[in-house]
């Protein structure tokens, strides 16, 4: 029978809570991630398949394992931390990005986007390839951070999958696209890259949103399905965070699911677009 049918459904609650505190709490600890204030229900489930695939029993010896070893911490880390991305996903808003906002950033003279929770880093080689199109790369320096030091890896490497390149070029045409997608990828033997000159303008770092402070201002940040897996408290946070790492006239682009309605922040943006959650910071 499967493991984690056969744990959960008899499982003592309370103990099996104690163990995920304890786990989270050995997490922080050891490795500096918080996960303490996520939202419960989707950590418990994910520690389970975490569980599951490593073959162990409980809770408990899974925290042992990774405590001890840094393999198993980043496994458990890929699961707490989903990354769903692609080039130019969701069209529509790369397009706004490009008609609306663009021009604007057009006009400062120098340009500073911040792409928190970057995952392998597509959203960020799209505004890269989005910006030299408008005219803002070489004025610019795009940030992509992420917890996940794996993610961070591939986003480095430049390699994108060779069977999604067709979907990215249908992406970037929906974007508003003035070439052709593979103009801005390169092949090396079997892998698919993107091109080099697009890696130059993006610094890739580590950034935890829950414990690490602002490092600079803004006048772009995406952050794109992250506060949908913290607890209110922990949200608050965050957007106090983005709030003040943006530039007073920067534009804060969320997820579909996510907003600044009902966050003490609610009255210093205003609305730019509601679909795609885009918001101006106006005070």
């Amino acid at each position: 029978m499967n493991a984690e049918l056969k744990q959960l459904p008899g499982a003592d609650e309370q103990l099996e809570k104690l163990e995920i505190e304890l786990l989270l709490e050995g997490v922080y600890r050891r490795y500096g991630y918080d996960f303490r204030r996520y939202a419960f229900p989707s950590l418990r489930r994910r520690i389970w398949h975490r569980i599951n695939l490593e073959r162990l029993g409980t809770i408990s010896a899974l925290q042992e394992k990774v405590l001890h070893d840094r393999d198993s911490f980043e496994r458990l880390l890929s699961d707490l931390v989903i990354p769903a991305t692609e080039m130019f996903r969701d069209p529509g808003l790369f397009l706004f990005l490009r008609e609306r906002i663009a021009p604007i950033l057009s006009r400062l003279p120098f340009v500073r986007v911040w792409h928190a929770g970057c995952a392998s880093g597509e959203e960020a080689y799209s505004t890269a390839i989005l910006f030299e199109e408008e005219g803002i790369l070489a004025k610019s320096r795009l940030y992509a951070t992420d917890i996940s030091r794996s993610a961070l890896r591939r986003a480095r490497e430049r390699i994108i999958p060779a069977d999604r390149c067709g979907q990215y070029a249908r992406n970037y045409e929906l974007a508003g696209g003035k070439s052709d997608f593979s103009d801005y990828c390169e092949r090396e033997h079997d892998l698919v890259l993107m091109k080099r000159r697009l890696h130059e303008r993006i610094v890739f770092a580590e950034h935890n949103l829950v414990t690490d402070q602002s490092f600079n201002e803004f006048h772009v940040i995406f952050c794109r399905n992250v506060l949908i897996y913290f607890n209110s408290e922990l949200r608050d946070r965050v957007h106090g965070l983005l709030f003040e790492s943006l530039a007073k006239g920067g534009f804060l682009i969320l997820g579909g699911k996510e907003s600044i309605a009902f966050t003490r922040y609610a009255d210093c943006y205003e609305t730019w677009n509601e679909e795609y959650r885009i918001y101006r910071k106006i005070r």
